[in-house]
Parts: structure tokens; C-alpha cells; sequence
């Protein structure tokens, strides 16, 4: 096979996009989907499509960039869309707090020291709400597996690329949805 959309073969059993995503999302996250999916449906496409529409009435399509750039835009959105739609209606949004807040679970915060006593505060949200800029990180991570379910001052060993890490749990926090 040759062309355009020829792609690196990869081991479907290897290859990490293939695992399942969970369906877990906060309400926070959940409510921003929406915002960018109602963003995207009421203003982005709308206007694009006029921007389709004027450049069409040009004539030529064939040799008009700006056609062409705006169809491609709009079919992107229009993707993203789709996928937004798809994506809310598979996902279950968490809510409320845990039962026993002194465990670690979906929605926490976790601030983490590890062996060289240097602290690191994280969150655990759903797949479509990682931040890394933020220290979110996703329920399907080594890390938020290692950690779920864990209490206070527990030791907790991941495995990451550089070798296996401890972190000692120092603080678990909750915000408090409803509030």
C-alpha cells in the first residue's frame, strides 16, 4: 500500500491508543465539553459556512484558497463536533464526593512527596480533562492507578521511564462539586 494515508504499522496488542478510555469525566469537565461543543455549533460553523458560501459564489473553486481553506476548516469543525456529541453521550459525570474522603478517588487532589522529599500536587480526572500544565492527570495513568483506592501517608511505587518512583501520600483533598 502507497499514499497519502499510509501510516507507521503498529502492534494492536502494544499499541496504547487502543486501550480503553475510561468514561469517568468531572462536572467541571463536562460542562467545559459543552461550552466548546456549543461554541463550535453556534458560532464556528455558522460562520464558516458563510465564509464557504461567499467563497463559492467567487466562482472557480478549483483555484480559490479560500475556499478551500474554509472547507477544510468547516469539515474539521464539523468533525470535532461530532466526536464532542459522541464523546458527552458516553460519558458518566462524577458528581459528588466519595463516600470516605480520606481515600484516594476520582476527583482528588494528592499532593505527593517522593524520595527526595520534593512535593508534587496532582489531580485525577477523566481522559478528556488531562492538564499537564496543571499536574492533571488522567484515571488510566500508572500514576492515578498506583494512587486510587490509597490512604493518607501510604507509600505508593509507579513504575515510570526512568525507573521505578515511591511517593509518600501527604495530602488528599476534594472540592466540593455542589459548592
Amino acid at each position: 500500500m502507497k499514499g497519502r494515508n499510509m501510516i507507521r504499522w503498529r502492534d494492536p496488542a502494544k499499541d496504547p491508543r487502543q486501550e480503553p478510555k475510561s468514561h469517568l469525566i468531572t462536572a467541571e469537565g463536562a460542562e467545559r465539553l459543552r461550552g466548546i461543543l456549543d461554541h463550535l455549533s453556534r458560532v464556528k460553523r455558522p460562520a464558516l459556512s458563510a465564509k464557504v458560501g461567499e467563497a463559492a459564489a467567487l466562482g472557480d473553486r478549483s483555484e480559490n484558497a479560500d475556499y478551500t481553506y474554509n472547507k477544510k476548516e468547516l469539515n474539521r469543525v464539523i468533525a470535532r463536533i461530532r466526536y464532542l456529541t459522541k464523546r458527552l453521550d458516553e460519558l458518566t459525570v462524577v458528581d459528588r464526593l466519595p463516600a470516605d474522603t480520606g481515600k484516594v478517588y476520582f476527583g482528588a487532589f494528592v499532593t505527593l512527596e517522593d524520595e527526595e522529599g520534593e512535593e508534587m500536587r496532582t489531580r485525577i480526572v477523566g481522559h478528556d480533562e488531562i492538564a499537564p500544565d496543571k499536574h492533571w492527570i488522567s484515571v488510566d495513568s500508572p500514576l492515578a492507578k498506583a494512587l486510587l483506592g490509597k490512604p493518607l501517608d501510604e507509600e505508593v511505587t509507579v513504575a515510570a521511564p526512568g525507573g521505578e518512583t515511591t511517593y509518600i501520600i501527604t495530602e488528599i483533598d476534594y472540592r466540593d462539586p455542589q459548592a
